[in-house]
């Protein structure tokens, strides 16, 4: 493996080539830009217009519009042309799929081009073919001469392009040979790159965009090692989360593929794909963007953690590796692979680790007097008639109280962490030996003198000023003690780098004590929150690191919901169902528990057929009971077959009016009027057995 980020333990920016896109500098430690598109018909120049100079006063510093044929190319001019006549001059990026001609049009107007390397030559047929090496060769000088006219145009006119591959519109080329893979993923745009440098032309981004964040970081990881190993340089980066959704989900799930990548130093350009008007796309960007600052109220820049940088990841052979806790096993192999997933292995401590899918912790501590009324928002509803629990799908599995027992009945499933005082007055009540378990600060477990026989739970501040690096000696006491169940945490500015450094020891060391991590914010408005949550445990748990997962808040944290004024998206009532129902979240973002119905929405451009918005909430309010059903719903065919990536059921756009339904990625009913779509769809739920009903 080699070289694909400065440091995996403190926040190091990846060094990039300069690109340059009409006034604006992207890459070469220039700010990291943030971008959205345009939902309008591209034929609608001053529709567009003002929707892009809505997205434009919202901070967008790249617009981009879709120009799925000749016509709408040629037409980029006339809104270019008026939107310069009201005074903007932001660069505009045309979208294309499929039409070289009309990329080749766009190129001699706008700034910059995005091309998708897996239809831009290629149409889709979805067939497997075995290629010989010399038959494989033949396809790419096919496409160098299809591809190369552009490149002229653009070194020509000084317009940048976006080599852009997206995991579900892979050519049938590159899916005989390397299959649905980031592998495949990096291949498809390092042939168009290759092109591009043998004639020299340099003005290029490159993303790895999948509904998947999972897939997405593995695969710009590999892009990132592949330039290395190839050119020795890297090209600037362009990250997004394709059809990411709406609501939560959807700024989740942006939040953990785009902030995994740029917490490695990886990013210079964002736009986050959301099924909502443009300009709500960038409030969600700059929370992306701003922790990267100096001037953020976290900025991650200046953390103590020792740091495992470039020179310490490559031996001999330029393999990875880490040095340890102290820095006194130079040269050991780095313990997980960051290109695939696998969960760390653990042990199992009652239900957290092992085998077991994470829990999710919720914290009530800040609760003067916890009541049954209380347990509502973490997924537990009584009724007093009956004097019965209900138990939904998303209900914590423990909550802490820190100082507090509980003056009532609990429900059969859910256990109480509390400290090690509290836990001895617990143990002599009826139910404290099965309901309540202690949790320690590090070294006190050792010093205890009491601890539970079945579970303990360790809180560890990793890497904090004020721990010496190697004063983790009471790790000999706990580790691999099969009551021990560890809490990372990090006081740290680079928290997620601090955990992840803690983790590497933790594996080097053979401690598989199952992890629960520990998150808290100190930011102000849910939105906010809500990106840091994602961000923070979301990087670990694709990198399988992490048996459950507790979200909360510092003492200087704020939860302002400012939605009148338009600052953030989200307006919470209830701060523990917010955190709650953000954790599991978390989970089915990551793939790590699932939980609940996932959509795979397409952000809406110029080629949507329906109104998405509108489509979307209508499948959702019927199927959103649908427990671990994927469902995606996409505007047109563009984002039909293959950019609904790994769907289980897809709702595509075919013509004005008319939907197209799939089962995976196979047609199962052509041209369904629109108006009684949605039920085909459950009568197609119902006849593969994934609809139950509601209750």
């Amino acid at each position: 493996m080699q070289f694909y980020t400065p440091s995996l333990t403190e926040y190091k920016r990846l060094a990039t080539k300069e690109v340059k896109i009409g006034d604006v500098l992207l890459g070469n430690f220039h700010p990291i830009r943030v971008q959205t598109m345009t939902t309008t018909d591209t034929m609608d120049t001053i529709a567009t217009v003002e929707q892009s100079i809505r997205c434009i006063e919202a901070g967008a510093e790249l617009v981009r519009i879709t120009a799925p044929s000749k016509k709408e190319a040629e037409n980029l001019l006339n809104i270019k042309n008026e939107l310069r006549r009201r005074g903007c001059n932001t660069p505009l990026v045309a979208d294309i799929h499929f039409t070289p001609n009309a990329a080749e049009i766009a190129a001699r107007i706008v700034e910059k081009v995005r091309v998708n390397p897996g239809n831009y030559v290629d149409k889709k047929k979805f067939e497997q073919i075995e290629y010989t090496d010399a038959e494989y060769a033949e396809e790419i000088e096919r496409i160098r001469d299809r591809f190369t006219p552009l490149v002229k145009i653009c070194k020509e006119y000084g317009t940048a392009m976006r080599i852009g591959t997206n995991h579900g519109s892979l050519s049938d080329r590159i899916m005989s040979r390397y299959g649905d893979t980031a592998t495949g993923m990096v291949e498809s745009a390092m042939e168009f790159l290759r092109i591009a440098r043998l004639e020299s032309y340099h003005n290029i981004v490159l993303s790895m965009k999948s509904s998947n964040p999972q897939v997405m970081v593995q695969a710009y990881r590999l892009l990132v090692q592949q330039m290395m190993h190839e050119f020795t340089e890297c090209y600037p980066l362009h990250l997004g989360v394709t059809e990411a959704g709406d609501g939560e989900d959807g700024r989740i799930k942006s939040a953990i593929g785009i902030g995994t990548l740029l917490e490695d130093g990886i990013g210079d350009t964002v736009r986050v794909s959301l099924t909502e008007d443009p300009e709500f796309e960038i409030p969600v960007c700059k929370d992306l963007v701003k922790r990267y600052t100096d001037h953020s109220p976290q900025s991650i820049v200046n953390g103590k953690v020792p740091a495992i940088n470039s020179e310490d990841l490559k031996s001999g052979d330029g393999a990875l590796v880490a040095s340890p806790l102290g820095g006194s096993r130079k040269g050991a192999a780095l313990p997980y692979s960051p290109f695939e997933y696998k969960r760390r292995e653990s042990f199992a401590v009652s239900n957290i680790g092992g085998k077991h899918v994470p829990v999710v912790v919720a914290d009530l501590s800040k609760i003067a007097t916890i009541t049954p009324q209380h347990l509502e928002s973490v997924g537990y509803k009584y009724n007093e008639a009956t004097d019965k629990w209900s138990i939904g799908d998303m209900a914590a599995d423990y909550v802490f109280t820190g100082n507090q027992l509980l003056s009532f009945q609990l429900p059969g499933t859910l256990k109480v962490i509390v400290y090690p005082e509290t836990w001895k007055e617990a143990q002599r009540t009826p139910s404290g030996e099965e309901k309540y378990f202690p949790i320690f600060m590090d070294s006190g477990y050792a010093e205890a003198e009491r601890k539970s026989d079945t579970l303990n739970f360790v809180m560890i501040d990793c890497f904090s000023d004020d721990t010496p690096l190697n004063d983790y000696t009471y790790f000999d006491t706990l580790a691999n003690d099969n009551t021990v169940v560890l809490c990372l945490s990090s006081t740290n500015s680079n928290a997620l780098q601090s955990v992840r450094r803690m983790f590497i020891e933790l594996m080097q060391r053979q401690i598989k004590n199952p992890v629960v991590l520990i998150t808290d914010s100190n930011w102000q408005t849910p939105d906010e929150h809500l990106i840091h949550f994602a961000t923070e445990t979301g990087g670990l748990l694709l990198d399988g690191m992490g048996d459950g997962i507790c979200l909360g808040y510092s003492a200087s944290a704020q939860f302002s919901n400012t939605k009148a004024t338009g600052r953030t998206y989200l307006e919470v009532k209830d701060n523990n169902q917010f955190t709650n129902n953000t954790a599991f979240s978390i989970l089915q973002a990551t793939r790590t528990r699932i939980s609940k119905t996932e959509y795979i929405s397409c952000p809406s451009c110029g080629r949507t057929l329906f109104d998405l918005q509108e489509t979307t909430a209508k499948i959702r309010s019927v199927t959103n009971h649908l427990k671990g059903v994927k469902i995606a719903i996409m505007g047109c065919i563009v984002n039909g077959p293959g950019e609904m990536a790994d769907a289980d059921f897809g709702y595509v756009g075919s013509g004005p009016g008319k939907i197209t339904l799939y089962k995976g990625k196979e047609i199962v009913k052509r041209n369904v009027d629109s108006e009684v779509a949605v039920d085909e769809l459950i009568t197609l739920l119902k006849e593969n057995e994934a609809w139950i009903e509601p209750v």
